[in-house]
């Protein structure tokens, strides 16, 4: 399975002239190549991604997103997935956000879009079912159903262990044995957090907004630590992204 972009580039080729197009019309591409850098090589990555306020909320209790971060935080976003075989993100944030998950604000390809819904519970009616680039929905192997929703395919993966949901190295692979090894875990929090528990990535893109919501939908979802020194320390680079500021977190869990 491959992408929509229908370029015929391959390999590091592919990625140069992915990246060209992407900071052609940027007036700060100087500035991009550290951050971008480290994520232009074609060897197998999982990079995950959350935009939270300052409170570490991701949405409202209401599950409202839409704006935490500002414009160019959005841009970002959708340079990552031109970047990028694959994005997946969970049941819950097609739920509360019925994205499109293209690249609608830059010149890259649109990745190929991976749902996980390890019950089955989305229905057709979601636009990532109805249109857009190639699409796969991951169930787990023990729900029934059709081979098919709307324009996706679908695919049966084990559970996860321990807890809810399918094991996050199973997705790893089985979306690396459709030809796209290089994932980007785009949403919500309790996705990125099984991923990040389970050490299946390799980085992590933490987006902070100058924003207090106050209550609201937490950021991560992970199994606690009796003591601080338990608990994950990184390392980071700061960016600047307008209001915001990016944190890239390369993580050797793996």
């Amino acid at each position: 399975m491959q992408g929509s972009s229908g370029d015929p580039l391959s390999g590091d080729t592919m990625t140069d002239e992915i990246w060209r197009r992407l900071v052609a019309r940027a007036p700060d591409a100087a500035a991009l190549s550290p951050l971008y850098g480290p994520l232009l090589s074609r060897e197998a990555m999982v990079l995950g991604r959350i935009a939270q306020s300052l409170d570490g909320r991701i949405a409202t209790e209401s599950g409202r997103s839409f704006w935490i971060s500002g414009a160019q935080d959005v841009l970002h976003t959708h340079r990552l997935r031109a970047l990028f075989d694959a994005v997946v993100v969970g049941a819950g944030t097609v739920r509360a956000d019925d994205p499109l998950l293209t690249t609608r604000q830059c010149a890259g390809p649109s990745p190929v879009r991976v749902i996980v819904d390890s019950e089955r519970r989305l229905g057709a009616g979601y636009r990532v079912f109805q249109e857009g680039p190639p699409t796969l929905l991951l169930c787990a192997k023990d729900i029934a159903g059709p081979d098919r929703l709307g324009h996706a395919d679908v695919l049966r993966l084990p559970r996860a262990a321990e807890g809810a949901g399918l094991d996050p190295a199973a997705i790893v692979a089985a979306t690396a044995a459709c030809g796209l090894p290089r994932i980007f875990v785009e949403g919500g929090g309790v996705t990125v957090s099984r991923f990040l528990a389970a050490g299946c990535l390799d980085r992590l893109h933490l987006t902070i907004a100058p924003l207090l919501l106050g209550a609201g939908i937490p950021a991560f979802t992970l199994p606690g630590v009796a003591r601080p020194e338990d608990g994950l320390r990184v390392g980071f680079t700061l960016h600047r992204l307008g209001p915001d500021l990016l944190l890239d977190i390369p993580l050797v869990l793996r």
